[in-house]
């Protein structure tokens, strides 16, 4: 188990991605707080949250397939210090307006949509880097290593915001995650990656996305689990959206609550990350992600009915954990099966679940909870996720015959 976690950090383009991107990850959950809870007390609303979070989340769902198409077209490492450096420019904007005392509402909602517009083009990206800074042994603990980080980061980052929030206000969070953005652009310029080889393309940007569309669709490695993961996605996820709206009604408990939550989620789903990345093999991830869908639903439950804030932090623990067991599996088990023609196209697709279908998810939640209340709106979606899993439990065992094989297993995968 040490020598997986040891060994992936001997490739020095790894060290200097993770490494840098580490600090990033810790101070964009502290402006992802830092939004969440302004977004509360300018509204004081379930819905302007929910629209708050589709600002951000929503542009994955239109833009995704085309961020893949392009960056399987040109160099995704340019693509990502671009990238960057516009998220930069946002998290300084937040802290000039807020100082300025003009951020209202509106203006958060435009500056979350910024953001919004910017992350499909740097999430396909960088989904299509670690593949070519580390060898195709060491895929699945890179890749659950960097989400370990990245959920590490969920704990510490909300915890450091519920002691920066009280004393310098909001704006503390926008002004740090500032500086994190441009450590992290720092150290992408540290690596040195050849530019990946891309044949001239004749094709058309949408051939080219409806091609990516098409090689999943012919998968039966890879559509079961994105279809498992898009209903999570848009029923159970949506969850930590509404947690400010939890934190200030149901328990009372403001901002110091509401880190307490997220930063529980944090711990759960980064325990999560190192187990997976520890473990170091694609075999049994497919019984995982069915798991972790359970374990999701369950603990969503158990939350919402729950009346104390010291059980609603242990339930949110338990939803990281397994929120994070499915969304890793599943990523671990498609990046090891994709042809490197293919990978920003289709991991574009995960990114577009992974972050575009809570938008579609915290609208209607936001919108739902104004009528009936947070609880029961999520108390409804954990029902229909149950049947959702019951229905698809029957395919386990293909997907993982196919899915747990890898790229290089005959008669397995569609051809290109």
């Amino acid at each position: 188990m040490a020598l997986n976690l040891t060994r992936v950090f001997a490739h020095r383009n790894y060290a200097w991605f993770v490494g840098g991107g580490g600090p990033n990850y810790v101070t964009s959950w502290m402006q992802r707080v830092g939004v969440g809870w302004l977004a509360w007390e300018l509204s004081h609303s379930p819905l302007w949250l929910g629209i708050v979070a589709a600002a951000d989340l929503a542009p994955m769902l239109i833009l995704s397939p085309f961020a893949g198409a392009y960056a399987d077209r040109n160099d995704p490492l340019a693509i990502v210090r671009r990238t960057e450096s516009l998220l930069f420019m946002q998290s300084v904007l937040l802290f000039v307006l807020m100082s300025m005392g003009v951020l209202n509402i509106t203006l958060l909602v435009a500056l979350s949509l910024w953001s919004g517009l910017v992350y499909p083009f740097h999430q396909a990206a960088r989904h299509s880097i670690v593949p070519t800074i580390v060898p195709r042994a060491d895929f699945a603990t890179a890749i659950a290593l960097d989400s370990a980080l990245f959920q590490v980061s969920r704990f510490i980052g909300p915890t450091i915001a519920a002691l920066v929030i009280p004393v310098f206000g909001v704006q503390g969070t926008f002004v740090t995650h500032a500086c994190g953005t441009a450590f992290y652009v720092f150290a992408l310029w540290q690596l040195d990656v050849t530019p990946p080889k891309r044949e001239a393309r004749t094709s058309s940007m949408l051939s080219d996305v409806r091609d990516g569309i098409n090689y999943v669709a012919r998968d039966i490695g890879i559509w079961p689990l994105f279809a498992l993961l898009s209903v999570a996605s848009i029923m159970l996820r949506p969850i930590q959206d509404m947690l400010p709206g939890f934190a200030g009604q149901t328990y009372n408990a403001g901002a110091v609550g509401l880190a307490w939550l997220t930063s529980a989620m944090g711990i759960g789903a980064a325990i999560s990350a190192v187990w997976i990345a520890s473990r170091g093999k694609l075999r049994g991830l497919t019984l995982f992600v069915y798991a972790g869908f359970l374990g999701l639903i369950v603990s969503t439950v158990a939350f919402v009915m729950s009346p104390h804030l010291w059980i609603g932090v242990i339930c949110m623990g338990l939803s990281g954990f397994t929120l994070n067991t499915m969304s890793t599996s599943i990523q671990a088990l498609v990046q090891s099966s994709l042809p490197d023609d293919y990978r920003g196209r289709v991991m574009s697709l995960y990114g577009m679940i992974w972050r575009g279908a809570p938008a579609v998810g915290a609208l209607a939640a936001g919108a739902a909870a104004e009528h009936i209340g947070l609880g029961a709106t999520f108390e409804i979606a954990s029902g229909l996720c149950f049947l959702i899993w019951l229905a698809a439990l029957p395919l386990r065992g293909r997907i993982a015959h196919v899915a747990e094989r890898g790229r290089d297993a005959p008669g397995t995968r569609p051809r290109p």
